[in-house]
C-alpha cells in the first residue's frame, strides 16, 4: 500500500499533535475503557486485534491483563505505531504492530477471534464505516466478535444538546444519529447492541458489541 493510499487522520487531528496522544487522551473516558476491557474478556491463546490503536495504550493493557493472548495493534499512522513500539518494549509488552488502514486489512479471513476499536470509527467516513465493519466480519472467526468505544446518540438533554454541536466535527455524524448499529447489521454480524455508556466533554459514548454469528 502506496503512501499516497495511506489516506488517514491522525489520533488528535494533525501529526504535530501525536506525540502529546497518550498524556491528552489517557484521563478521556478512562472509565468506560476499562469497562471495555473487561467486557471483551480475553482468553489466553485468543488472537485479538486493536483495530486503530494509535499510540497503543489499549493494546498494551490488554496484552498486560491476558499475557497470554496474541495480540496485535494495526494503526495508518507510522508516528504513532512507533510511540506505541517503544512503549511496549518499555513495560516489556510483546505485540504486533501492524501498519494498514482499517477498512483493507491484512489478515487472512477467519483469523482472529476478537477485534477491538476505541475512539476510531468517528474519523471514517460513511462509506469507509460500511467497508471496516465487513472487512473485520471477514477476517473475525464463526464466533469471534467486536467491541467498538466510541461517540454514540444522545440519552439526556445534556448529551442531546453535545451531540447537536459535535455532529458537525470530522465523520462523527453516523454516530450520533445512531447509525453504527444498523450498519453492523448491513455488513452481515448477525447480532449487536449497546453494552454501555457515559457521558464526556464531548457528548455521549457507548461501548457497542458485535457478533459474527448468534452469540
Amino acid at each position: 500500500m502506496t503512501e499516497r493510499e495511506l489516506q488517514y487522520i491522525p489520533p488528535l487531528g494533525w501529526h504535530w499533535l501525536t506525540p502529546f496522544y497518550d498524556w491528552l487522551a489517557k484521563p478521556f473516558g478512562a472509565a468506560l475503557r476499562r469497562e471495555l476491557l473487561r467486557q471483551v474478556a480475553i482468553q489466553p491463546g485468543q488472537q485479538v486485534l486493536d483495530l486503530g490503536c494509535g499510540t497503543g495504550i489499549m493494546a498494551i493493557a490488554l496484552k498486560q491483563s491476558v499475557p497470554g493472548a496474541a495480540v496485535a495493534g494495526l494503526d495508518a499512522d507510522e508516528q504513532a505505531l512507533a510511540i506505541a513500539q517503544g512503549e511496549a518494549e518499555r513495560v516489556g509488552a510483546e505485540i504486533q504492530w501492524d501498519r494498514g488502514l482499517a477498512y483493507s486489512l491484512p489478515y487472512p479471513d477467519n483469523s482472529l477471534d476478537v477485534v477491538m476499536s476505541s475512539f476510531m470509527i468517528h474519523h471514517l467516513t460513511t462509506a469507509h464505516k460500511a467497508r471496516t465493519f465487513r472487512e473485520v466480519r471477514r477476517v473475525l472467526r464463526p464466533d469471534g466478535s467486536l467491541f467498538i468505544l466510541d461517540f454514540g446518540p444522545p440519552f439526556s438533554p445534556l448529551t442531546r444538546t453535545q451531540a447537536a454541536v459535535m455532529k458537525h466535527l470530522e465523520q462523527t455524524a453516523d454516530n450520533y444519529s445512531g447509525r453504527i448499529l444498523p450498519m453492523f447489521a448491513e455488513a452481515g454480524f448477525a447480532s449487536a447492541r449497546g453494552a454501555g455508556h457515559g457521558t464526556t466533554l464531548f457528548g455521549p459514548i457507548i461501548i457497542y458489541v458485535a457478533h459474527k454469528s448468534g452469540g
